[in-house]
């Protein structure tokens, strides 16, 4: 099931990729170098393949003139889940330890 998802999520960015290049009228060559990769990588990016390694994704992004969105994805602050979790494990109260005489 998961796969699914992350099959049709990842088709997804490709097309959402493909068409921030072509609205940037950028043709895949230009793009691919921009990157360092080439334009077979860039293709298969674009078709929403799974092999792609996400640092040439990063390398696209940037390409693209997009910044760098993956060091904010998994950012502690950006973590409502996981923050939350914090604040539920949090002791009721704090104590000093007892020393040993």
């Amino acid at each position: 099931m998961a796969n699914f998802h992350v099959s049709r999520s990842l088709k997804k960015f490709g097309s959402d990729l493909r068409s921030a290049r072509l609205r940037r009228r950028l043709p895949m060559s230009l793009v691919a170098e921009r990157a360092g990769i080439s334009t077979k990588t860039l293709a298969s990016l674009e078709k929403g393949e799974t092999g792609v390694s996400v640092g040439n994704v990063a390398a696209v992004i940037y390409a693209l003139g997009m910044g760098t969105p993956f060091s904010e994805v998994l950012d502690q602050k950006n973590d409502a889940f996981g923050l939350m979790l914090d604040e539920e494990r949090l002791p009721k109260r704090a104590r000093l330890p007892k020393v040993k005489s």
